[in-house]
């Protein structure tokens, strides 16, 4: 799960400036950069979908991570919208994720497939993102519920682009997930390789999310693959080129970048604000090595509106040539 969570940060970067004070003397409060600075979320569009959310009783992670661009995504008639399924608790513990984490969450609830396809079709959304936490609890990590609310979304809005933000499935549970034919398949490697053991839960790895994302593409070659990288944690300018290039190595056509902030001060501290000019230098690092969309800034998150568009774009012309080659082979037949 990658919520990214936007919070005031407890910690001094290491480009915010230093904050030395006298012995016994409590330390300044360091504001963000100005780049990490949004308005408050409004308006009609904004408060039409949050009143939805609630009375179907679903989380967004929009809200969960309090995500910067919600008032951007949650407005227009182009609206874009991340939900998270199988509950609110994970059971793993990344030392960067705010969700709450529990040894044994609740059951799934049963409705909540068909709330999903409700929400989605009332919504009218162009575009929904479906993640969820890890249930490693349940004995097919949840893959099965996850899929019923892609197949409702399906049925209920057959227009809408759905991307699923999975766990690092394997084997049958991955299968599962991919019977229900997701255009899109997110999974995260969330920070670059050597950073994998001090952020992410001891049962991630950064191998083991390449095999969730090739494992995808042998599912489905059709699928689109992404991932996302949170900078400002300690990696080097090589790491994060080498761990792009081993995404882009596994087939990975979708790539996000964005700036790491600490939820509370329980969670690993922030060690660097990455300027804007660094984001755009790894952009077009991105592009060179082949990458269909490269969305990186400081206020990019996994799900991202620019980006979402532009994946939209592509499935579309993928079901029209889907739609045509199938007339034709029809059209021989008789």
């Amino acid at each position: 799960m990658d919520p990214q969570a936007l919070s005031k940060s407890s910690e001094t970067p290491t480009n915010a400036g230093p904050t030395t004070s006298p012995a016994g003397a409590r330390e300044a409060h360091v504001p963000k950069p100005p780049w990490l600075k949004v308005p408050l979320p409004g308006g009609e569009g904004y408060a039409r979908l949050k009143t939805l959310a609630r009375e179907l009783k679903l989380h967004t992670v929009c809200e969960e991570a309090r995500c910067p661009n919600i008032g951007e995504c949650w407005k227009g008639e182009h609206a874009t919208m991340t939900l998270m399924v199988l509950g609110d608790e994970c059971t793993r513990r990344c030392r960067f994720c705010a969700v709450k984490t529990v040894l044994q969450a609740a059951p799934p609830d049963p409705d909540e497939p068909a709330h999903v396809g409700t929400a989605v079709a009332g919504m009218n959304l162009a575009y929904v993102v479906i993640t969820s936490v890890d249930r490693d609890d349940l004995p097919d990590g949840g893959s099965a519920h996850y899929a019923s609310c892609i197949s409702e979304i399906r049925a209920r809005a057959p227009k809408t682009v759905v991307e699923t933000l999975i766990p690092d499935y394997q084997g049958s549970d991955l299968a599962t997930l991919m019977s229900a034919r997701p255009d899109v398949l997110a999974h995260n490697v969330e920070v670059v390789s050597r950073l994998q053991r001090k952020i992410r839960d001891p049962r991630c790895s950064f191998e083991r999310s390449l095999q969730t994302l090739r494992g995808a593409k042998q599912h489905d070659p059709s699928v689109f693959t992404k991932s996302s990288i949170m900078l400002g944690l300690g990696e080097s300018h090589a790491e994060i080129v080498e761990s792009m290039q081993m995404l882009r190595d596994a087939g990975v056509e979708f790539l996000t970048l964005g700036q790491y902030l600490r939820p509370t001060k329980k969670h690993a501290p922030v060690r660097e604000y990455v300027t804007p000019e660094r984001f755009d230098q790894y952009d077009r690092i991105g592009r060179d090595m082949g990458f269909l969309y490269v969305a990186s800034g400081p206020l990019v998150r996994s799900s991202y509106k620019a980006g979402e568009f532009f994946a939209a774009r592509l499935v579309k012309e993928r079901r029209a040539q889907r739609m045509n080659e199938t007339t034709k082979e029809n059209h021989d037949r008789n």
